[in-house]
Protein backbone atom coordinates (compact mmCIF):
# COMPACT_ATOMS: atom_id res chain seq x y z
CA UNK A 1 0.00 0.00 0.00
CA UNK A 2 2.97 2.34 0.65
CA UNK A 3 4.32 1.58 -2.81
CA UNK A 4 0.89 2.15 -4.33
CA UNK A 5 0.75 5.56 -2.64
CA UNK A 6 4.29 6.39 -3.83
CA UNK A 7 3.46 5.68 -7.50
CA UNK A 8 0.22 7.71 -7.30
CA UNK A 9 2.40 10.81 -6.84
CA UNK A 10 4.88 10.01 -9.64
CA UNK A 11 4.43 12.04 -12.85
CA UNK A 12 2.98 9.98 -15.73
CA UNK A 13 6.02 10.53 -17.98
CA UNK A 14 8.93 8.39 -19.19
CA UNK A 15 11.19 10.28 -16.76
CA UNK A 16 8.73 9.53 -13.94
CA UNK A 17 8.63 5.84 -14.87
CA UNK A 18 12.43 5.70 -14.79
CA UNK A 19 12.98 7.67 -11.58
CA UNK A 20 14.58 10.63 -13.33
CA UNK A 21 16.66 8.43 -15.67
CA UNK A 22 14.52 8.97 -18.78
CA UNK A 23 17.70 9.38 -20.85
CA UNK A 24 18.53 5.66 -20.47
CA UNK A 25 15.25 4.57 -22.08
CA UNK A 26 16.66 4.02 -25.59
CA UNK A 27 19.69 2.05 -24.34
CA UNK A 28 17.30 -0.10 -22.31
CA UNK A 29 14.86 -0.72 -25.18
CA UNK A 30 17.58 -1.51 -27.75
CA UNK A 31 19.20 -4.11 -25.46
CA UNK A 32 15.80 -5.64 -24.65
CA UNK A 33 14.95 -5.90 -28.36
CA UNK A 34 18.21 -7.74 -29.10
CA UNK A 35 17.64 -10.07 -26.16
CA UNK A 36 14.07 -10.83 -27.21
CA UNK A 37 14.76 -11.30 -30.91
CA UNK A 38 16.96 -14.34 -30.31
CA UNK A 39 13.77 -16.18 -29.24
CA UNK A 40 11.63 -14.81 -32.08
CA UNK A 41 13.97 -15.94 -34.88
CA UNK A 42 13.09 -18.88 -37.11
CA UNK A 43 13.43 -22.38 -35.75
CA UNK A 44 11.33 -25.26 -34.47
CA UNK A 45 11.04 -23.81 -30.93
CA UNK A 46 10.56 -20.24 -32.02
CA UNK A 47 8.51 -18.02 -29.70
CA UNK A 48 5.37 -16.68 -31.39
CA UNK A 49 4.54 -13.02 -31.96
CA UNK A 50 0.77 -13.01 -31.48
CA UNK A 51 0.35 -11.63 -27.95
CA UNK A 52 2.53 -10.12 -25.25
CA UNK A 53 1.78 -8.99 -21.70
CA UNK A 54 3.54 -5.96 -20.17
CA UNK A 55 3.62 -6.28 -16.35
CA UNK A 56 4.05 -3.13 -14.25
CA UNK A 57 3.50 -1.36 -17.56
CA UNK A 58 3.18 2.21 -16.26
CA UNK A 59 2.31 4.57 -19.12
CA UNK A 60 3.38 1.95 -21.67
CA UNK A 61 7.02 2.84 -22.40
CA UNK A 62 7.89 -0.82 -23.06
CA UNK A 63 4.59 -1.57 -24.77
CA UNK A 64 5.12 1.33 -27.18
CA UNK A 65 8.77 0.87 -28.06
CA UNK A 66 9.48 -2.83 -27.56
CA UNK A 67 6.31 -4.93 -27.65
CA UNK A 68 3.92 -3.29 -30.13
CA UNK A 69 6.57 -3.24 -32.90
CA UNK A 70 7.09 -7.02 -32.46
CA UNK A 71 3.67 -8.43 -31.45
CA UNK A 72 0.21 -8.29 -33.02
CA UNK A 73 -1.50 -7.39 -29.74
CA UNK A 74 -0.38 -6.42 -26.24
CA UNK A 75 -2.09 -6.40 -22.83
CA UNK A 76 -0.92 -4.07 -20.07
CA UNK A 77 -1.20 -4.47 -16.30
CA UNK A 78 -0.36 -1.81 -13.71
CA UNK A 79 -1.52 -0.94 -10.22
CA UNK A 80 -1.85 2.83 -10.94
CA UNK A 81 -5.01 3.80 -12.81
CA UNK A 82 -3.65 7.23 -13.83
CA UNK A 83 -0.72 5.63 -15.68
CA UNK A 84 -3.02 3.38 -17.71
CA UNK A 85 -5.24 6.36 -18.55
CA UNK A 86 -2.19 8.32 -19.70
CA UNK A 87 -1.04 5.29 -21.75
CA UNK A 88 -4.03 5.67 -24.05
CA UNK A 89 -2.74 9.02 -25.33
CA UNK A 90 1.00 8.19 -24.98
CA UNK A 91 0.71 5.08 -27.18
CA UNK A 92 -0.93 7.02 -30.02
CA UNK A 93 -2.34 5.29 -33.09
CA UNK A 94 -0.60 1.95 -32.43
CA UNK A 95 -2.30 1.79 -29.05
CA UNK A 96 -5.38 0.40 -30.82
CA UNK A 97 -3.56 -2.94 -30.70
CA UNK A 98 -3.56 -2.90 -26.89
CA UNK A 99 -6.47 -5.20 -26.12
CA UNK A 100 -6.69 -4.94 -22.32
CA UNK A 101 -5.63 -2.45 -19.67
CA UNK A 102 -5.72 -4.33 -16.36
CA UNK A 103 -5.55 -2.12 -13.26
CA UNK A 104 -4.24 -4.54 -10.66
CA UNK A 105 -1.25 -5.36 -8.46
CA UNK A 106 0.69 -8.35 -9.78
CA UNK A 107 0.15 -10.22 -6.50
CA UNK A 108 -3.57 -10.28 -7.39
CA UNK A 109 -3.24 -10.73 -11.16
CA UNK A 110 -3.65 -13.97 -13.09
CA UNK A 111 -2.68 -13.99 -16.77
CA UNK A 112 -5.27 -15.78 -18.87
CA UNK A 113 -4.03 -19.40 -19.26
CA UNK A 114 -2.34 -20.41 -22.52
CA UNK A 115 -2.59 -16.87 -23.93
CA UNK A 116 0.78 -15.13 -24.19
CA UNK A 117 3.90 -15.66 -26.28
CA UNK A 118 5.90 -13.30 -24.06
CA UNK A 119 5.20 -12.04 -20.55
CA UNK A 120 7.52 -9.09 -19.90
CA UNK A 121 8.11 -8.08 -16.25
CA UNK A 122 10.41 -5.05 -15.87
CA UNK A 123 11.37 -2.95 -12.85
CA UNK A 124 8.48 -4.18 -10.75
CA UNK A 125 9.45 -7.43 -8.96
CA UNK A 126 10.84 -5.39 -6.03
CA UNK A 127 7.26 -4.54 -5.09
CA UNK A 128 6.37 -8.22 -4.56
CA UNK A 129 7.26 -10.36 -1.55
CA UNK A 130 9.17 -13.57 -2.36
CA UNK A 131 5.99 -15.62 -1.97
CA UNK A 132 3.91 -13.29 -4.11
CA UNK A 133 6.60 -13.26 -6.79
CA UNK A 134 6.95 -17.03 -6.84
CA UNK A 135 3.16 -17.48 -7.03
CA UNK A 136 2.84 -14.83 -9.74
CA UNK A 137 5.54 -16.56 -11.82
CA UNK A 138 3.66 -19.86 -11.48
CA UNK A 139 0.55 -18.14 -12.86
CA UNK A 140 2.67 -16.65 -15.66
CA UNK A 141 3.91 -20.13 -16.54
CA UNK A 142 0.29 -21.21 -16.97
CA UNK A 143 -0.33 -18.09 -19.08
CA UNK A 144 2.25 -19.03 -21.74
CA UNK A 145 1.41 -20.37 -25.18
CA UNK A 146 3.60 -23.18 -26.60
CA UNK A 147 7.25 -21.96 -26.79
CA UNK A 148 6.27 -18.83 -24.88
CA UNK A 149 8.70 -17.17 -22.45
CA UNK A 150 8.58 -15.12 -19.28
CA UNK A 151 11.16 -12.31 -19.14
CA UNK A 152 12.23 -10.48 -15.99
CA UNK A 153 14.41 -7.37 -16.33
CA UNK A 154 15.32 -5.72 -13.06
CA UNK A 155 17.88 -4.30 -10.66
CA UNK A 156 20.09 -6.81 -8.86
CA UNK A 157 21.81 -6.17 -5.54
CA UNK A 158 25.46 -7.18 -5.14
CA UNK A 159 24.62 -9.28 -2.11
CA UNK A 160 21.51 -10.14 -0.14
CA UNK A 161 18.34 -8.04 -0.23
CA UNK A 162 18.29 -4.24 0.06
CA UNK A 163 15.21 -2.32 1.18
CA UNK A 164 14.33 1.02 -0.43
CA UNK A 165 12.36 3.14 2.04
CA UNK A 166 11.40 5.72 -0.60
CA UNK A 167 9.17 3.49 -2.73
CA UNK A 168 8.91 0.53 -0.30
CA UNK A 169 10.56 -1.91 -2.70
CA UNK A 170 13.37 -4.44 -2.31
CA UNK A 171 16.34 -5.22 -4.51
CA UNK A 172 17.43 -8.87 -4.43
CA UNK A 173 20.74 -10.40 -5.46
CA UNK A 174 21.06 -12.95 -8.29
CA UNK A 175 21.05 -15.96 -5.97
CA UNK A 176 17.77 -14.96 -4.38
CA UNK A 177 16.13 -14.32 -7.77
CA UNK A 178 17.41 -17.66 -9.14
CA UNK A 179 15.89 -19.47 -6.13
CA UNK A 180 12.50 -17.79 -6.65
CA UNK A 181 12.55 -18.69 -10.37
CA UNK A 182 13.30 -22.33 -9.52
CA UNK A 183 10.62 -22.36 -6.83
CA UNK A 184 8.08 -21.24 -9.43
CA UNK A 185 8.99 -24.30 -11.53
CA UNK A 186 10.54 -22.22 -14.31
CA UNK A 187 13.68 -23.13 -16.21
CA UNK A 188 16.21 -20.38 -17.02
CA UNK A 189 16.92 -20.14 -20.77
CA UNK A 190 19.13 -17.03 -20.87
CA UNK A 191 20.55 -14.39 -18.55
CA UNK A 192 22.28 -11.16 -19.51
CA UNK A 193 23.66 -8.12 -17.73
CA UNK A 194 22.64 -4.76 -19.18
CA UNK A 195 25.56 -2.72 -20.49
CA UNK A 196 26.04 1.05 -20.86
CA UNK A 197 23.88 2.12 -17.92
CA UNK A 198 25.12 4.86 -15.53
CA UNK A 199 27.65 3.56 -12.98
CA UNK A 200 25.75 4.85 -9.98
CA UNK A 201 22.65 2.69 -10.48
CA UNK A 202 22.21 -0.98 -9.61
CA UNK A 203 23.35 -3.63 -12.08
CA UNK A 204 20.39 -4.63 -14.25
CA UNK A 205 19.89 -8.20 -15.46
CA UNK A 206 17.47 -9.77 -17.94
CA UNK A 207 16.29 -13.37 -17.55
CA UNK A 208 14.27 -15.48 -20.00
CA UNK A 209 12.53 -18.60 -18.73
CA UNK A 210 9.75 -21.04 -19.36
Amino acid sequence: SKAEKYWKDVPATVDGMLGGYGHISSIDINSSRKFLQRFLRDGPNRTGTTRALDCGAGIGRITKRLLLPLFKTVDMVDVTEDFLTKAKSYLGEEGRRVRNYFCCGLQDFSPEPNSYDVIWIQWVIGHLTDNHLSDFLKRCRAGLRPNGIVVIKDNMAQEGVIMDDVDSSVCRDLDVVHKIIRRAGLHLLAEERQENFPDEIYHVYTFAMR
